[in-house]
C-alpha cells in the first residue's frame, strides 16, 4: 500500500511556521508537512509564489478556525527586482520583453519614483494568479494566451523602502496589507521609472505575528522526521495567530454556556471582537456587542 495512505491520521492542533523553499507551491509544502505530523486537518494562510520563499503558517486542526485571521493580517517582504525588461508573468519566469536602458537616479530620484506608491493603492492583479474566473484559475487562461479583464482592488503599502542598489537591480522591503501582489506593484514601479522591471527573487520575512526567526526548514522537519522524533514539539499554541487581540476573561459557568449555545449574559468589556479565555484556557473568539451582549464567533471544540 502507498505509504501516504497507511499512514493514520491523528488529531494535531496549532501552528507550525514552515520556511518556505523555492521552487514548491505552498500546497505542496502544506501536504508533505501534514503527512509528516500525521494531521488529519491542515491549511496555509496565503499561498507564496513557487519561486517564493519565506513565512509560511500551517494551521492545523482546531488553528485551522483562526486561519482567516492569518489571511487578512498584513506582510512583509524582502524583493529583488530588475530593472530594464518587463516578463510577462512579472517575474523571471515570464517572457521578457527587450532591453531598455535604466536610467541613472540619484537617491532623490528614487524617493521620487517610490512615494506615490506608499499607502492605498488601487492594484490589479496579474494574468498570473490563482484568481478564478468562472471557477478557471487566470494563470491557466494566460498560459493559453487569454487576457480577461481584471477588477482593481484596493490595498495598502505600510512601508516600502530600497534596501540595495545597484546598477540594474533594486532590492526593496515592503510591509503591506492582505490581497497585494508584489510582482505587479515592481511591474508598477519599472513602468514609473520607465524602462520596465520584473521579480527576479522574493522572500516573505513576516505574516501576521509570525517572522522568519520563527520558521522551520523543511529540510530540517525532514531529517527530524527520518530519526523518529515527534514534529509536534515545533507547533506553536492554537491562539498565537491571536496574540495581538483584546483578551476576555470569563468564568467557567459563562464558558459552559457559550459553548452549548446559549445566552451565557453580559460582560463589562467595550464592544468589539476578543479572545475569549476562562482561567487561561482559551475558549474562542467572541464578540460584544453595545449592550455587552457576548455571541460567539469561533469556538474551540470543547474536549480542548
Amino acid at each position: 500500500m502507498n505509504e501516504q495512505l497507511a499512514r493514520a491520521r491523528r488529531r494535531v492542533d496549532g501552528v507550525l511556521v514552515i520556511d518556505k523553499p523555492w521552487g514548491m507551491s505552498s500546497n505542496a509544502v502544506l501536504q508533505k508537512v501534514k503527512w509528516l505530523l500525521q494531521a488529519e486537518k491542515a491549511g496555509h494562510t496565503g499561498s507564496l509564489d513557487p519561486l517564493a520563499s519565506g513565512v509560511l503558517p500551517l494551521c492545523f486542526g482546531e488553528a485551522t478556525k483562526f486561519a482567516q485571521s492569518l489571511l487578512d493580517s498584513d506582510k512583509t517582504y524582502r524583493v529583488e527586482m530588475k530593472l530594464g525588461q518587463s516578463s510577462s508573468t512579472l517575474d523571471a519566469e515570464g517572457e521578457l520583453s527587450p532591453a531598455q536602458a535604466v536610467p541613472e537616479l540619484d537617491d532623490a530620484g528614487v524617493e521620487a519614483v517610490l512615494a506615490p506608491f506608499r499607502g492605498d493603492l488601487s492594484q490589479i492583479p496579474p494574468m498570473y494568479s490563482a484568481l478564478k474566473r468562472d471557477g478557471v484559475p487566470l494563470y491557466r487562461l494566460a498560459r493559453r494566451g487569454e487576457v480577461v479583464e481584471r477588477a482593481a482592488r484596493q490595498v495598502r503599502i505600510h512601508r516600502l523602502d530600497l534596501v540595495q542598489r545597484q546598477a540594474d537591480t533594486w532590492v526593496l522591503q515592503v510591509s503591506c496589507s492582505k490581497g497585494t501582489y508584489i510582482r505587479s506593484l515592481v511591474d508598477d514601479i519599472g513602468r514609473a521609472i520607465g524602462c520596465g522591471a520584473y521579480v527576479s527573487a522574493l522572500r516573505r520575512s513576516a505574516a501576521g505575528p509570525y517572522h522568519e526567526q520563527q520558521a522551520c526548514a523543511l529540510p530540517d522537519l525532514l531529517a527530524a522526521h527520518s530519526r523518529g522524533e515527534d514534529l509536534r514539539g515545533h507547533l506553536l499554541a492554537v491562539d498565537s495567530a491571536l496574540a495581538d487581540w483584546p483578551r476576555l476573561e470569563i468564568s467557567a459557568e459563562f464558558a459552559y454556556n457559550l459553548q452549548r449555545g446559549q445566552r451565557p449574559g453580559r460582560v463589562e468589556a467595550a464592544e468589539g471582537v476578543y479572545v475569549a479565555y476562562q482561567a487561561g484556557r482559551l475558549i474562542g473568539v467572541v464578540r460584544v456587542d453595545a449592550m455587552q451582549h457576548v455571541r460567539a464567533e469561533r469556538l474551540l471544540r470543547t474536549d480542548t
